[in-house]
């Protein structure tokens, strides 16, 4: 599945409610934002693992054509960009977070 798909249930995500601390423990029914990422992350490497898999059963003629190889391995490379340029968000934002005074 492409990670880019999992953006439609961060509509699920609520505000806190003017009743809760941002300290708070979640009392949301969804899923949490580390289990977001996990499932990305796990996508991704899903993604990687059939590539892989397919440039293996091409090299060796094991039934697979090119072009789905082709398109296994450009969907791995899309799906790992956009979890590097995911990562580099959240470590920008993580080093603006540290560098605010309190």
């Amino acid at each position: 599945m492409d990670p880019l798909l999992n953006l439609n249930s961060l509509t699920q995500i609520k505000p806190l409610g003017q009743n809760e601390a941002p300290g708070a423990p979640n009392s949301h029914d969804g899923p949490s934002f580390s289990d977001l990422l996990k499932r990305a992350l796990q996508e991704v490497n899903t993604d990687e693992q059939v590539a892989a898999q397919e440039a293996r059963n091409l090299m060796t003629g094991q039934g697979t054509d090119m072009h789905s190889a082709i398109l296994a391995v450009q969907k791995a490379d899309v799906s790992f960009n956009t979890m590097m340029a995911v990562r580099s968000k959240l470590i920008d934002a993580y080093r603006e977070v540290m560098r605010m005074q309190m």
